[in-house]
């Protein structure tokens, strides 16, 4: 099997339906930035200690392949080609996590800074990258038509990943910085 193929060697790539895009249009950017995202959720897994959140974030990284083959799909009305689409259900089963998982601390009196035991840091590594990914996505609004409830998730799962960093230190006895300023 041969790990490359050349096509991209003139700067663009392709997408569901064969549609071949620059590498720097916003919807491949997107794709990208989920993708970078699905990468940053997959080494905070190799840090955390407790299975269960681990079991969690396992599924949102089927959850974020989806979220790019419905990116890759929307441009070209290739949806229907998908086998999953994120819907409501899965923006509620996300935000049943958050809700799980935030009853096990103390709610946060003010900002805290990202850090902690390592599996934190790096959950709040992944949630800025969620951000970054989120932006991106909206920005790939003006150039393919998006599903609101995917816009949906990504919003929560930045919660998520706050919240699962919160957790993470509160597990670990690592207690909270906050900004001084």
């Amino acid at each position: 099997m041969a790990y490359y193929t050349g096509t991209g060697d003139c700067g663009c790539t392709g997408t569901l339906g064969k549609a071949r895009l620059g590498k720097n249009d916003k919807l491949i950017v997107a794709i990208g930035d989920i993708d970078e995202l699905n990468s940053a959720i997959g080494v905070a897994i190799t840090t955390l200690t407790e299975k269960h959140v681990s079991g969690m974030l396992m599924r949102v990284q089927n959850n974020l392949f989806v979220v790019g083959a419905e990116l890759a799909a929307s441009l070209n009305g290739t949806e229907s080609m998908l086998k999953e689409r994120i819907t409501a259900q899965k923006v509620k089963e996300i935000e049943k996590a958050i809700d799980e998982l935030g009853a096990t601390f103390p709610e946060p009196k003010k900002f805290v800074l990202p850090g902690g035991s390592d599996g934190a840091a790096h959950l709040h590594l992944a949630r800025a990258v969620c951000r970054r990914a989120e932006r991106s996505v909206i920005g790939a609004k003006s150039e393919a038509k998006i599903n609101e409830e995917l816009l949906k998730y990504l919003n929560r799962l930045s919660s998520f990943l706050f919240v699962a960093a919160l957790h993470a230190n509160s597990k670990e006895g690592v207690e909270e910085r906050n900004p001084v300023y």
